[in-house]
């Protein structure tokens, strides 16, 4: 479960890690009143669970109020990324000097979890591993004892972060650390961590993902999963019971079983295409529920084409040719081209069943996800 950022920076705040002063807002009106009580400038931030905002338009700086109202009145209600834009978090502005990164989540190669501090904050921490990852310092933890001070101290000379820094920086790691491992999170992040001229640090930006299997111990935090869906695929795929998993290519999968939908994905990528999600319609699924999965991927602007890997045990074949005919049935025209496979149980009578004027069928999965990335580069094309 992803916590939005001022919800973090709320459980932040409250572990002692210093963030500006902010306020949410969910209308521009909100936004002018916030600018106003706050004292300007003040940074206007979308509140979407995705990367690249500043870029993509979702933050703006305001030095007055006409800038906060035309910062609130462009952001409120963009599309970005994917992801509608309906509350925005207004905050006072951090004269800085410099920005760090930190962050913590689990290293599932060595089986424990891992700190990591780096000088070069404020950009794709990504990017900053792959281009240069002698930027980030490391230290594993072991989970029985937790972080110990000494190795907060040490990943942050690592980092070569100054020695006037070194004593606030390590306390705010250790903090990070705490909040990872007392709230079950998969991974707490400040990105980035500014540094004032004062030489004090503040979190600017704060990510929290916590993992849902460990929710029935934090009901505080369960309360908080409803408000992190921003997505409307996401709040379709809760409101449908799928496991769904939205990515960034353009062949839309659908299977029944994860390590059948995950087969899928390694296919269209070996094949040359990116899939655009995952989605598990799961075991025993009627005709009802395949057409929920079809409505669900036919949603995402992202999919050029869709494949439809099924292999029948408790989910039989002609249930799901019924559900992809009565979806597909409903369009005066498809929306996107669809790929059937269909083998185990009842697949002859799917096949049968089958519209082939609404979508193509292949034998093998190899044919079908073949086909589906064809389709998906024509369309793009």
């Amino acid at each position: 479960m992803k916590l939005h950022e001022y919800q973090a920076k709320g459980l932040f705040a409250e572990a002692g890690i210093p963030t500006p002063d902010s306020r949410l807002a969910t209308s521009v009106d909100e936004a002018v009143d916030a600018g106003r009580d706050l004292g300007y400038p003040v940074a206007v931030k979308a509140q979407v669970q995705v990367g690249g905002r500043g870029k993509a338009g979702g933050i703006e700086i305001a030095s007055d109020e006409a800038g906060v109202r035309e910062a609130a009145d462009a952001i409120l209600g963009m599309d970005l990324k994917g992801y509608h834009v309906d509350r925005v978090l207004v905050e006072s502005a951090v004269d800085f000097t410099d920005e760090l990164y930190l962050g913590v989540t689990m290293d599932r190669g060595e089986g424990e979890p891992v700190v990591m501090v780096s000088s070069e904050g404020g950009v794709d921490i990504e990017t900053v591993a792959e281009e240069n990852p002698d930027a980030i310092a490391r230290e594993h933890v072991d989970p029985a004892f937790g972080l110990h001070p000494y190795q907060a101290r040490k990943a942050v000379y690592g980092a070569g972060i100054s020695r006037d820094l070194s004593r606030s920086v390590a306390s705010v790691l250790q903090t990070l650390y705490d909040l990872w491992e007392s709230n079950d999170a998969t991974e707490t992040e400040i990105n980035p961590l500014m540094v004032t001229a004062s030489g004090d640090v503040v979190a600017a930006d704060a990510v929290m993902n916590i993992d849902e299997d460990a929710l029935f111990r934090h009901p505080d935090l369960a309360e908080m999963e409803e408000e992190s869906y921003t997505d409307d695929l996401e709040r379709k795929a809760g409101e449908y019971g799928f496991d769904y998993v939205r990515l960034t290519g353009n062949v839309g999968i659908i299977g029944n079983g994860a390590g059948l939908v995950m087969t899928t994905l390694d296919l269209v990528d070996h094949y040359g295409g990116a899939p655009a999600n995952f989605l598990d319609i799961g075991g025993g699924a009627k005709a009802e529920r395949v057409a929920n999965a079809l409505d669900m991927v036919f949603s995402d602007p992202n999919v050029d084409s869709v494949v439809f890997n099924i292999f029948g045990g408790i989910t039989r074949g002609d249930e799901v040719a019924r559900g992809i005919n009565d979806a597909l049935e409903q369009f005066d025209e498809i929306p996107k081209p669809v790929v059937v496979r269909l083998a185990g149980t009842n697949a002859a009578e799917g096949m049968e069943i089958l519209n082939t004027d609404l979508v193509q069928v292949e034998e093998t999965l190899e044919d079908a996800v073949q086909r589906a990335v064809a389709n998906a580069e024509e369309v793009a094309e």
